[in-house]
């Protein structure tokens, strides 16, 4: 056994809640500035999809490889090179003369950022009780709040909006020097052992492929692209099904759109509390169950008043699932393979975020828009059977070690310290 975890450093832990709040920062820029910006360089409204694109590949890719490389590179240098390359795409938007030039930034934007995204999640995983986690991922939604603010005030004091990604890039700057900074103080000691423990822990190869066969990394994976699925197609479809399918008002229906988000930010402030009381998953498996009833809300054909319900009960339900379904990686595939499987965990999010709402909408074009109550009920089930195919992993069972071989094959005695070899 090993000691208790050490309690996080406050310093480190600001640090930690700044980053997540300039994840969001950039989303928030471009809805308010793309009509500027499509107007300076003459292009047609569309064109934002050059720029999603772009950013969407490069997110992919660094998420993924980031958990990958991150035992190797060390959490505070991939935090302080991912940050400031953020800052140089945004620097880059700042400065584009052409929309070509911005498209190449945005896939810098999103190396950088799904770089950051998968360190800092990795490390808050282990580092960080269940109510940080799902406070540093409410402050997410701050900084994606926070961004449009910036934008329309810039905006409004007749400023280019070159001004808004420029104040954004220097933030970013700032972090990056802060992280740049505390290089070492984000390493992650090995556990201590306790008396009776071997005093020098045995060094174990994780090959990549024995990462890759555990069923369990790709039930995670899966589980989180129909979370953010979940998430994503709720708050992009909802405004349409209360308008043209149950009959609301757009001033009402926004409102209740923006309730959906609202919901979604407070259950994590609340839930992260209640989690770490109560313990984990006893909170997702409550989670996932009211995202269901939520969906089932939706579902139900002609009320207006309980759709609304469902998606209040939906962002509610849905709040700590992202946050706690990363805090309990390990426990699913082992501790070894976590910074691996968070990387592809972050990278499934972001696809399901592209893919299933725009597939959602294929589907509402060519059915109606009464066939999204469904869809969610059967995603929100579909997410409650991965997770208990998934929620026993290597560890809980007590049948593979950190190579995912039988156990017996290595010591025992004392904690595992994972070493990469690269295959």
């Amino acid at each position: 056994m090993s000691s208790a975890p050490t309690p996080p450093r406050a310093s480190l832990l600001l640090l930690a809640y700044l980053g997540f709040v300039s994840l969001g920062l950039p989303d928030g820029l471009l809805g308010v500035g793309w009509p500027s910006i499509r107007t300076d360089f003459d292009v047609p409204t569309e064109a934002v999809g050059l720029i999603l694109t772009a950013g969407t590949v490069g997110y992919l890719t660094s998420s993924v490889l980031a958990g990958f490389t991150l035992a190797r590179l060390g959490v505070g240098a991939l935090l302080a090179g991912s940050t400031l390359l953020a800052s140089l795409a945004l620097t880059g938007y700042a400065l584009s003369p052409a929309l070509a030039v911005i498209v190449g930034c945005a896939l810098l934007l999103g190396l950088g950022s799904g770089a950051i995204d998968s360190g800092l999640n990795a490390y808050a995983a282990g580092a960080f009780g269940p109510r940080h986690m799902n406070w540093l991922h409410a402050f997410f939604g701050l900084g994606v709040a926070i961004g449009p603010l910036v934008m329309t005030a810039v905006l409004s004091a007749g400023l280019s909006w070159r001004w808004g990604y420029g104040i954004v890039a220097a933030a970013q700057l700032v972090l990056a020097t802060a992280f740049a900074l505390t290089v070492r103080a984000w390493q992650r000691p090995a556990p201590t052992p306790t008396p009776g423990d071997e005093t020098s822990a045995p060094v174990v190869r994780v090959p990549v492929l024995a990462t890759l066969r555990l069923p369990a990394v790709w039930s995670g994976t899966v589980a989180f692209t129909l979370y953010v699925a979940i998430e994503v197609s709720a708050g992009l479809w909802a405004f349409l099904l209360l308008t043209e399918g149950r009959g609301l008002s757009a001033a009402v229906a926004g409102g209740c759109v923006s309730a959906y988000w609202g919901s979604l930010f407070v259950g994590r402030l609340v839930q992260g509390v209640v989690a770490e009381r109560s313990g984990p998953r006893l909170v997702l498996r409550a989670s996932l169950a009211g995202m269901v009833v939520g969906a089932a809300l939706i579902a139900v054909p002609g009320s207006a008043a309980l759709a609304v319900l469902g998606l209040v009960v939906v962002g509610f339900a849905a709040a700590p699932v992202f946050p706690l379904l990363t805090l309990t990686t390990a426990e699913r595939v082992g501790a070894e393979h976590a910074d691996r499987a968070i990387g592809l965990q972050i990278g499934a999010a972001g696809l399901g975020a592209a893919l299933v709402p725009a597939g959602l909408g294929v589907l509402i074009s060519d059915t109606s828009v009464q066939a999204l109550g469904p869809a969610l009920v059967v995603l929100a089930l579909a997410l409650v059977v991965l997770y208990e195919l998934g929620a026993h992993g290597p560890r809980a069972g007590g049948k593979q070690t950190a190579a995912g071989a039988p156990a017996g094959d290595y010591p025992t005695s004392g904690p595992v310290r994972p070493v990469v070899d690269g295959r």
